[in-house]
């Protein structure tokens, strides 16, 4: 159950990469302060953290549901051209 907890939801993802979107909009239009800039960025580097986290943990997802016939399962990258095979 912790394990869960700590891992971010697809909704929390979205509302991050969303947020990450708005401080690259502002950043670009270079109308924020030198202070709003180095903390839209220090937040831009933390919100790009935890987006890699929630990536990496959903590619570990989706290896464990690839499973061989025998039960033993192979990790490998997950293909949509693949799903009808399953």
């Amino acid at each position: 159950m912790a394990d869960q907890a700590s891992t971010p939801s697809i909704a929390d993802f979205e509302k991050s990469l969303n947020e990450l979107e708005g401080l690259v909009r502002d950043l670009e239009q270079g109308e924020l302060s030198l202070e709003e800039s180095l903390s839209a960025f220090e937040r831009g580097v933390k919100l790009t953290r935890e987006c890699q986290q929630a990536l990496k943990s959903a590619e570990q997802r989706v290896e464990q549901l690839i499973q061989q016939a025998d039960g033993s399962v192979v990790a490998r990258p997950f293909h949509a051209d693949e799903a009808d095979d399953v």
